[in-house]
């Protein structure tokens, strides 16, 4: 059979690239005819190719498909990545009305009318905290005992206050023993559910 011209085998290579990926049973008539070719033997010398002749190129095997990465949901896009931080403000807005406690202008109520509002926002929002997440102290110890931080300390857990100076192992006495979420347990969201909406307007019918 005469060699195919260069214009040819630029368009079999493009369609045979669709057909191998698409037709199995083309692939594998490829695949039988690209292992049933005899190998070439090594040339002695190099020679120059033809002037008006290309060599020929082995055919490749085919070429397996790319896995496709699966592109963000819309909702995630929109929310910034925030979903779990949004979703519990949003528990605490609904439990305790912390959203509406917080934007209120406080300045004009008496401290009798604060700290009644304050207890409903309090027991509101620890019901929603302990019922969706687990709360372990950073330190053991009881506040106001003395400890020494060795060297090596994760800076994360311990921030150091007041006089600070040279390196560890320092002494000191503790005044808040932190905290660490060891669980957290958030509803999933509902298909469409936009989570910046941390509490749907209300109307009265």
């Amino acid at each position: 059979m005469p060699d195919l011209p260069l214009s040819t085998r630029l368009w079999f290579a493009w369609v045979s690239f669709f057909r191998v990926l698409f037709d199995p049973a083309f692939a594998a008539r490829v695949w039988r005819a690209r292992t049933e070719e005899p190998a070439l033997p090594p040339p002695e010398r190099a020679e120059p190719a033809p002037a008006k002749k290309l060599p020929r190129k082995k055919q490749a095997p085919p070429a397996e498909p790319t896995p496709v990465a699966a592109a963000p949901r819309k909702e995630d896009a929109a929310d910034g990545g925030a979903g779990p931080a949004l979703q519990l403000l949003a528990l605490f807005q609904r439990e305790g009305r912390l959203i509406d406690f917080l934007e209120q202008d406080i300045a004009a109520f008496a401290d009798a009318e604060v700290g009644a509002a304050a207890r409903v926002v309090h027991e509101g929002c620890r019901k929603a905290l302990r019922e969706h997440t687990t709360l372990q102290p950073v330190r053991t110890e009881a506040e106001g005992a003395s400890l020494t931080l060795a060297a090596g300390y994760d800076p994360a857990e311990v921030k150091l206050t007041g006089n600070v100076e040279g390196a560890a192992p320092y002494k000191g006495v503790l005044r808040h023993r932190g905290w660490r979420a060891s669980s957290i347990s958030l509803p999933v969201p509902m298909r469409g559910h936009d989570a910046r909406v941390l509490a749907p307007a209300e109307v009265e019918l």
